[in-house]
C-alpha cells in the first residue's frame, strides 16, 4: 500500500503512478481527490481480494487527525511530495504541519521525499523514523540518496539526470514546470525503489499526460494564451503557476485573474503583501482581483490592477480587449466558479469531440437502482466501448458505484478492461473458440450457449481448476443464442458429468420487453426460463443466479427481476419506454465547428454528384464530419439536421466521407462556431430516428478518430 501525502499533487503523483504500475499491478487507489476524514475511508473500502497494490492520497485541515488516516491506509510505502501553506491556519507552522503529516507513515517501511523541503527533513529525522528505508532526493544538494538536475528544460519537454551510487539515471518527459518536473520525480524515483530498470521507466514516462483542472495552457481570444489553474487557490500553488507562466509565456503583457485566498492562515494584509511580492518577482503586468478579501487589501498591491467583488460582476464588467496578445493565468478557488472565465476567454477550439458526462451516466445508474429491490444485483453491458462512451471510462466509473458484473461481447474487451485495473467480475457474451485460454488468463466468466461451446470450454479448463465460474444462456423465444428448453436434461447430464463448473448464473434474452403489444409473448419466456431454472437445479443440485430483465424489463416488468438484472441503453440516457425517457440525462453529446461558410448562387450545386442544385441565394457551412466518423449517409439531401446556436440547419447535398454542408441561410454564425450534432438540445433519439437506425447504432458508430472528453463535477 503506497499512502502519498503533502500539500500540493497528492493527487497527481497518485494518478501517475497508476499510470505507471498499471502493467504489474491490480490497483485500487483513491477517486479524483478523496483524501479527507470521510474521503480516505469511501476510498480504503474499494480494496478486494483481487488488488495487489493500493495507492491512497490522505489531507488534512487540522492537527490530530493524520493519525486516523494513517491507522485506515497502513501504508508499507510512503511519498511526501512537499509542504506548504494549504491548510496551515489551524497550525502553528509548517514545521508542526509537516510533523503531523509524516505520521501517516509511522509503520511504514520505506519513505520517499524531498529534501529541498526543510520541514521535511526534520521531520522525518525524529526517533519515530530510525532504522526505516529513508529514500531522500534533491535538486539542490548531492548528500540526498538521488540528486537530481535538470539538464534541460524546454516548453514542450524536460531532460533530468538523476545520480545515485556512481551511476547516472537520465529521462525526458513532456512537462516543464516545477510543479510537474517535481510530480515526476517523486514517481521516478518510487520506480527506482521498486526496481524498474531504466528503460521501462522511460516508456512508461511517455505515457503520461496532464490532468484535467490542472495547470492546462489552453488558445485564448484575440491571440492571447490561458493558463488554466482553477482548481485550487493558496500562496505555494500561486507560485507553481507563476513558475509555469514564465516557461510558457509568449507574451509581454502576463495577466493575473485571481480570487480571494482560502484557508492560508493570514490576515488579508499579511497574505496579499506576499501576493504582491509573487506577482512584481514574475514581473506580472496587471492582476484582475475577484472577492472581497483582496479587495481590502488594496494599498498592499503595487502592480496595477482592478477588482470585481464576484465572478459574475467580472462576466458583466470586463473588456475582452484587455487581455490581447497577453499571456492571462485563471486562479481561483473553487467557489469562484472560475471556470465560467475560462470558457469566456478560451479560443473555440476545432476539434471534433464526443463528450461523456459522467455524473449523468452516474444519474441514470441510480435511477435504475431505485427501481431494482435492494437485493437484486446489477449487471451492466459496457460492450462495444461502453456502447462508444469508452469501456474503460465507463467501467471505471460502475466499479467505484459498486455494480455487481460487467458484460462484454468478446474476450479481447475484457482483456483490456483487466489490464486497465478493473477487477469486478466480468462474463464475455461470445468466447471465441481461440480466446479461451486468454479468457481463461484473465478470469473473465463465459456465456455458454451450445453444447459446444461447453465442450470447447472445458477442453481448454485447466484439469487443476475445479468451480470456474460460466454463466448458461437459455433460449426462451429469441432464437439468437441459448439452450432451449427441450435440451435441459442433455445440459444437466453434461453439466453433472463435467464437474468442474460452478454455474454462476443462469439468464433468458428477453425479445418485446418494450412493446405492451407482446407482452404476452414476454411473460410466456418468462414462464419457460423459470421452469428451465427450476430443472437445472433440480438436476444439477446447484443454486445459482438467476436474470432475464434489460432496460425495458427493468421498467415493465418488476415483478420479473429474480436475483439480479442487466442494464444496457438505459445507462446512456436512452429509455426504450418512452414514459421514463423525462427522468434520464443525455450522457453523450457530439459536438463539432464551423470550418467554412459558403454563399451559394441559384443554379450552382453543392457536394458529391450535384444531388442538390440551389433555387435561390444561400450560405452553407461546411461542418467536418461525415460517414466516417458515424454519421448515417441517409441523413443527407435535408432529412437530416444539426443546431447551430440553437436553430436548426439542415443538410445540404450528399453526406461526404469526412464533412457535410448546411443550410444556414437564415442562421447568424460564423467559421468557428459551435455545432452540436446530438446532445442535450438535439436529442440522440431524433437523429437516429430520421437516419432510420436506432440510438444503440448511431453511438457504437462514432469513429474511434473522435476524441472523447469525459467531464465530471
Amino acid at each position: 500500500v503506497i499512502g502519498i501525502t503533502g500539500s500540493n499533487g497528492k493527487t497527481i503523483v497518485k494518478e501517475w503512478l497508476n499510470t505507471l504500475l498499471a502493467d504489474d499491478f491490480v490497483i485500487a487507489r483513491s477517486p479524483r481527490s478523496y483524501n479527507s476524514q470521510v474521503g480516505v475511508p469511501l476510498s480504503v473500502l474499494n480494496l478486494e481480494k483481487q488488488h495487489t497494490l493500493g495507492i491512497f492520497e490522505a489531507g488534512i485541515s487540522k492537527p490530530d487527525e493524520m493519525q486516523k488516516l494513517a491507522d485506515i491506509i497502513q501504508p508499507t510505502f510512503g511519498i511526501i511530495t512537499n509542504v506548504g501553506s494549504a491548510h496551515i491556519e489551524n497550525f502553528t507552522s509548517r514545521v508542526q504541519l509537516a510533523d503531523e503529516k509524516v505520521m501517516l507513515f509511522a509503520d511504514a517501511n520505506t519513505i520517499v521525499y524531498c529534501t529541498d523541503y526543510s520541514e521535511v527533513k526534520d521531520a522525518l529525522s525524529s526517533k519515530a523514523f530510525e532504522g526505516k528505508n529513508l529514500v531522500s532526493w534533491s535538486l539542490q544538494n548531492n548528500n540526498a540518496t538521488y540528486y537530481v538536475e535538470k539538464t534541460s528544460v524546454t516548453r514542450r519537454v524536460s531532460e533530468i539526470s538523476i545520480s545515485h551510487q556512481d551511476k547516472k539515471h537520465h529521462y525526458s518527459f513532456a512537462f516543464s514546470d516545477d510543479a510537474s518536473i517535481e510530480n515526476c520525480i517523486h514517481c521516478i524515483i518510487t520506480m527506482l525503489v521498486l526496481d524498474y530498470s531504466e528503460d521501462v521507466i522511460q516508456s512508461r514516462l511517455e505515457r503520461l499526460v496532464p490532468l484535467a483542472m490542472r495547470l492546462e495552457l489552453l488558445q485564448g481570444i484575440n491571440q492571447s494564451s490561458l493558463i488554466n489553474d482553477v482548481y485550487s487557490s493558496d500562496l505555494h500553488s500561486l507560485e507553481i503557476a507563476l513558475d509555469f507562466m514564465q516557461i510558457n509565456s509568449q507574451h509581454r503583457k502576463k495577466v493575473v485573474i485571481l480570487s480571494d485566498m482560502m484557508q492560508t492562515g493570514l490576515v488579508p494584509i499579511e497574505l496579499y503583501k506576499k501576493v504582491n511580492a509573487l506577482l512584481e518577482a514574475n514581473g506580472v503586468s496587471h492582476l484582475v482581483g475577484i472577492g472581497r478579501s483582496i479587495a481590502s487589501a488594496e494599498s498592499e498591491i503595487s502592480v496595477p490592477h482592478e477588482f470585481y467583488e464576484t465572478t459574475e460582476a467580472f462576466l458583466e464588467n470586463h473588456n475582452p480587449e484587455s487581455f490581447r496578445e497577453s499571456i492571462v493565468l485563471i486562479k481561483g478557488a473553487r467557489d469562484f466558479q472560475f471556470e465560467r472565465i475560462t470558457e469566456l476567454l478560451q479560443e473555440r477550439t476545432h476539434d471534433t469531440v464526443l463528450e461523456i458526462n459522467l455524473n449523468a451516466l452516474a444519474h441514470n445508474l441510480h435511477f435504475f437502482r431505485r427501481k431494482i429491490n435492494p437485493m437484486t444485483k446489477l449487471m451492466v453491458m459496457v460492450k462495444a466501448s461502453g456502447y462508444g462512451s469508452g469501456a474503460y471510462e465507463i467501467a471505471s466509473l460502475l466499479e467505484f458505484n459498486k455494480v455487481d458484473y460487467l458484460t462484454v461481447a468478446y474476450t479481447d474487451e475484457g482483456v483490456a478492461l483487466r489490464k486497465a485495473g478493473v477487477s469486478i467480475p466480468i462474463m464475455v457474451m461470445n468466447p471465441e473458440r481461440s480466446s479461451l485460454p486468454t479468457l481463461i488468463r484473465y478470469k473473465l466468466e463465459p456465456e455458454i450457449y451450445s453444447f459446444r461451446t461447453l465442450e470447447n470450454f472445458l477442453k481448454e479448463l485447466p484439469e487443476s481448476n475445479s468451480s470456474y465460474p460460466v454463466h448458461i444462456k437459455v433460449d426462451t423465444g429469441m432464437h439468437r443464442l441459448g439452450f432451449v428448453p427441450e435440451e435441459m436434461d442433455a445440459l444437466i447430464s453434461k453439466l453433472n458429468e463435467a464437474g468442474r463448473l460452478n454455474i454462476a448464473s443462469v439468464f433468458t434474452h428477453l425479445a418485446a420487453a418494450d412493446d405492451a403489444q407482446h407482452d404476452a409473448f414476454t411473460n410466456e419466456q418468462l414462464e419457460k426460463f423459470k421452469s428451465s431454472c427450476i430443472k437445472l437445479e433440480q438436476g444439477t443440485g446447484k443454486t445459482f443466479l438467476k436474470h432475464a430483465l434489460n432496460t425495458a424489463g427493468i421498467i415493465r416488468f418488476s415483478n420479473a427481476q429474480f436475483d439480479m438484472v442487466r442494464l444496457g441503453i438505459g445507462l446512456y440516457g436512452i429509455s426504450p419506454v418512452e414514459t421514463e425517457q423525462a427522468s434520464l440525462q443525455p450522457v453523450s453529446t457530439l459536438r463539432t465547428v464551423i470550418s467554412q461558410i459558403k454563399n451559394i448562387q441559384p443554379g450552382e450545386s453543392v457536394g458529391y454528384s450535384r444531388k442538390f442544385i440551389a433555387t435561390k441565394n444561400m450560405r452553407t457551412a461546411t461542418i467536418p464530419l461525415g460517414y466516417a466518423d458515424g454519421l448515417r449517409r441517409s441523413l443527407g439531401n435535408g432529412n437530416g439536421f444539426v443546431l447551430i446556436n440553437g436553430m436548426r440547419a439542415f443538410v445540404v447535398g450528399n453526406v461526404c466521407m469526412d464533412m457535410i454542408m448546411v443550410d444556414v441561410s437564415d442562421i447568424h454564425c460564423a467559421e468557428g462556431d459551435a455545432v452540436e450534432i446530438f446532445g442535450t438540445q438535439l436529442l440522440l433519439q431524433q437523429l437516429a430516428e430520421r437516419s432510420g437506425t436506432i440510438p444503440y447504432e448511431i453511438l457504437t458508430s462514432i469513429s474511434q478518430r473522435v476524441k472523447r472528453i469525459y467531464l465530471q463535477e
